[in-house]
């Protein structure tokens, strides 16, 4: 194989390297995962604004499964210049470190029976979370986003947030592009390509030291980590956003208790679905010059097991947008204590989202 064939870029490639910088528009210094950075040779304020926020570049970037490059590839084609294998020589690791310093303004009661009073007020944590993510592109047409995070409320290290994908881009015959692909994932809306859906929406990092709310919408948040979902989607003409899904509990440290084994699932534990929940997704974008105004909505219809209740399994509709949301909690089963989310939240919640912003120079 000749060394001009190694180093080549298909022509499919370098024309979306094309539309990705003529779209590119600088923001205000902002954080992001620095392997994406690195992988583009872009600093991160190409992506976003405020993080984890995305520009209009930034979320054609996402659609396209993380996958534009600018790293020397190890690559090995046919003799019809197939693409067998294509490699980044540097893999897309980054790391992350969390601390958080927790004062509470009324001290919780001490349960210990030989010292009863009252319990430490102030809670340091170091780290809070520790995360590892690998994000950037694995293959043609696939990549992800996937972070393992140790926590110091559980000591132990996890699967957080992790978003496989597959996408590719056509040109229509009026010279509008179409981009394509699913998702593969864990969480209800960390696909979304905004960015201010429940996943990755304000507050974007909390103490766990605090007592948190007993019942939310169900898609805020209720099944991040313990489901697995499946998405298709489409982007038309970098505006038109539609993605239809479903999603099935996969919970992890969880077991049956007649078999011991990892499943079958049922009422025993809390927050399991019954067979697969629908999602779906629609969005409109609007950019001119450096601004760029988007609408959209967003839900899901879920039907859980009412956890060690007996009865029938309880069904809860959300759907969503940035509006507030009304949740009748549920007893479920679990040990008591402060900030417990163990409910079962029945969500009959509806709304739209409405944003807009403006992409300038730094310092403008």
């Amino acid at each position: 194989m000749s060394g001009r064939t190694m180093i080549e870029r298909p022509r499919n490639f370098v024309a979306r390297a094309v539309l990705f910088v003529a779209l590119l528009a600088a923001a205000p210094v902002a954080l992001a995962v620095p392997s994406f950075a690195r992988q583009t040779g872009m600093a991160c304020e190409a992506c976003h604004t405020v993080y984890p926020e995305l520009t209009h570049f930034g979320r054609v970037f996402k659609a396209n499964g993380y996958i534009l490059t600018n790293l020397k590839q190890v690559r090995d084609v046919t003799g019809k210049k197939e693409e067998l294998l294509e490699l980044s020589q540097t893999p897309p690791l980054s790391i992350m470190a969390q601390a958080s310093y927790t004062q509470q303004k009324t001290s919780l009661p001490d349960l210990s029976a030989s010292a009863p009073g009252v319990a430490q007020n102030g809670t340091a944590g170091f780290p809070q979370q520790l995360s590892l993510f690998y994000a950037g592109k694995i293959a043609p047409h696939f990549g992800a986003f996937f972070q393992l995070t140790y926590e110091n409320d559980s000591g132990a290290l996890g699967i957080d947030n992790t978003d496989l994908r597959f996408a590719d881009v056509t040109l229509l015959p009026d010279n509008r592009t179409l981009t394509y692909g699913v998702s593969l994932n864990n969480n209800p809306t960390v696909q979304d390509l905004w960015n201010s859906t429940p996943a990755f929406g304000f507050p974007y990092a909390a103490s766990n030291a605090t007592v948190s709310a007993l019942a939310g919408t169900a898609i805020d948040g209720t099944f991040g980590q313990d489901v697995a979902g499946l998405t298709a989607y489409a982007l038309w003409d970098e505006s038109l956003y539609a993605e239809v899904g479903g999603y099935r509990s996969a919970k992890q440290g969880a077991t049956n208790q007649l078999t011991g084994a990892a499943g079958p699932l049922d009422g025993s534990v809390s927050n399991v679905m019954q067979g697969v929940a629908p999602y779906w997704r629609v969005a409109y974008e609007h950019n001119w010059d450096r601004h760029s105004i988007e609408a959209g909505l967003y839900g899901a219809d879920f039907k859980l097991f009412p956890g060690s209740d007996v009865g029938s399994p309880l069904r809860g509709q959300s759907l969503q947008g940035r509006g507030r949301g009304r949740a009748i909690p549920v007893r479920g089963r679990g040990a008591p204590g402060y900030g417990r989310r163990d409910t079962h939240p029945r969500v009959d919640d509806a709304g739209c989202e409405f944003r807009g912003w403006r992409v300038g120079q730094p310092g403008q």
